[in-house]
């Protein structure tokens, strides 16, 4: 084999590792293409609660999501375990709701790419509920950028019957 090729094939293995377990599969193949585009810092609003991420060590998505958080002013704190769904069902994340990653923010429990302002909205109104959450991962959410590309998609609030719509988002 070529060992310019051969350079090249190692080098780009362990770029769909980064991937989630449940990224879908044309989205992990399409490597750096897909990447997150550069995010600036910004700081932290004092008003707001600490956000605490549960995810996996090598999910992109997830890291992503944690940098929307921090872009609108969020103050987090990542959990990397290998076990995220021990978290969800300790929060009680029903399984057709889940997602790649948990977050924690003020007794509420928010599963998903699910954006700031519906975080911040959340916080404001304060409704009885365990919380929010996207189930899968749709394309265009926070962390789940592919350029211009946005799948509808709906961001559920959670409580103890079935879950209803908080927002919606790319329709």
């Amino acid at each position: 084999m070529n060992r310019l090729l051969l350079t090249a094939l190692v080098l780009a293995a362990p770029l769909g590792l980064a991937a989630c377990a449940g990224d879908p599969p044309d989205a992990a193949a399409a490597g750096p293409a897909t990447a997150a585009p550069t995010r600036t810092a910004s700081a932290v609003d004092p008003s707001l609660p600490t956000v605490t991420v549960y995810k996996s060590p090598t999910c992109g998505c997830c890291t992503s999501w944690v940098e929307h958080l921090r872009e609108n002013g969020f103050a987090v704190e990542t959990v990397d375990t290998d076990d995220v769904q021990a978290v969800k069902a300790e929060h009680g994340v029903p399984q057709d709701l889940q997602s790649c990653h948990t977050g924690v923010v003020d007794g509420y429990v928010v599963e998903g790419h699910v954006p700031a302002a519906d975080v911040k909205r959340l916080l404001a109104e304060r409704p009885e509920a365990a919380g929010l959450a996207v189930p899968g991962m749709p394309v265009g959410s926070p962390g789940m950028e592919q350029g211009d590309t946005v799948q509808p998609y709906d961001v559920l609030l959670v409580g103890d019957g079935e879950p209803s719509v908080f927002a919606r988002h790319g329709r």
